[in-house]
């Protein structure tokens, strides 16, 4: 048979295959999601998410420093107060769990580099990612919020902010009110395109976010929606934001693409505390393999278009490039 188009003849050996390789990541695109919590000698694992720990402050240098070693150096904190309150106070109050956490984490690891998570839900006492007008989440009340949290973070030393509450115009409220507080440098990553996804429910076990009434779904996206994502998208680079993300990631690799292709700033995508949790619980029944079904999700969000991925994974993505069985 003479064939001149054999595909096959660039899979042949280990090296030919990693030299004609289309998608490429390293280390230094991966961010470690963490939870820090109000007490001392806090280091409690997560009954839904197998491996994964809330950290009181003093603790968390013990898990900043295997990350380190790891080569993973960007981590998200995610806050867990002791207070909550309707309007959520101790999200911007200078001395909030994040903003503890910030100064003891800068002080011991300055080199590594501190994205926070910026929402109300882990701090109201009803859950939601707002102020409430009756049952609704009044918006643009919410925002101020959102400004004060963001400006304290940025002063307690966190790198970027990433706001995740999916109010309209919180890019660009926050984006105002750091430049008015001469922090004109701090990059804003939007969770930009995030849908109310029933992928987020071990994380609300995680941070104690679950809402007391009702669902979020008339702030976060229809998961049947692809162009209200690109225009969410599209909307938040407009005031501001310098990395769009979208979330989940495993179900919505299709909005990874079309909005990588329709942006000009890198793109994250959060592999988010469900689809991590379903592959620990297929893992531990002994159906899947583990590390290939976790590095195959990971390269899946980088062939889609993504730049950045947030993954309770990062360590073990970490090692497994070290080891050259990804990359």
């Amino acid at each position: 048979m003479d064939l001149i188009q054999r595909p096959r003849r660039l899979r042949g050996s280990e090296n030919l295959r990693k030299m004609v390789r289309e998608t490429r990541i390293d280390k230094s695109s991966l961010i470690y999601p963490l939870f820090v919590k109000e007490g001392t000698g806090i280091e409690e694992e997560i009954p839904s998410m197998e491996g994964q720990f809330r950290y009181s402050v003093d603790r968390l240098p013990f898990e900043l420093e295997r990350l380190q070693n790891a080569g993973v150096n960007s981590i998200m904190l995610f806050g867990i107060p002791d207070h909550k309150d309707e309007v959520g106070s101790g999200a911007y109050d200078p001395n909030g769990i994040v903003q503890k956490a910030l100064r003891e984490a800068k002080k011991q690891f300055p080199d590594m580099y501190y994205i926070t998570d910026v929402c109300m839900c882990e701090y109201t006492s009803h859950g939601h990612c707002g102020v409430l007008c009756g049952h609704d989440v009044n918006n643009d009340a919410t925002l101020e919020l959102l400004a004060k949290t963001a400006v304290s973070h940025v002063e307690a030393g966190a790198d970027m902010v990433a706001p995740s509450d999916m109010m309209d115009g919180r890019v660009r409220a926050i984006r105002e009110a750091l430049d008015a507080n001469g922090h004109y440098g701090a990059p804003i990553m939007s969770y930009a395109v995030k849908y109310a996804s029933a992928f987020y429910g071990p994380f609300r076990d995680a941070a104690g976010s679950a809402p007391s009434f009702g669902d979020r779904k008339s702030y976060q996206m229809d998961f049947h929606n692809r162009r209200e994502g690109m225009k969410e998208a599209l909307t938040d680079v407009e005031e501001g934001a310098d990395i769009i993300m979208v979330k989940p990631a495993m179900s919505y690799l299709d909005m990874v693409s079309e909005v990588s292709k329709a942006v000009n700033v890198p793109v994250a995508a959060y592999s988010v505390s469900g689809e991590y949790a379903m592959v620990k619980a297929a893992a531990k029944m002994g159906w899947i393999d583990e590390e290939r079904i976790m590095c195959e999700m990971a390269v899946s969000a980088y062939r889609a278009g993504a730049q950045i991925y947030l993954t309770y994974y990062a360590k073990e993505l970490a090692k497994c490039m070290d080891e050259g069985r990804i990359g």
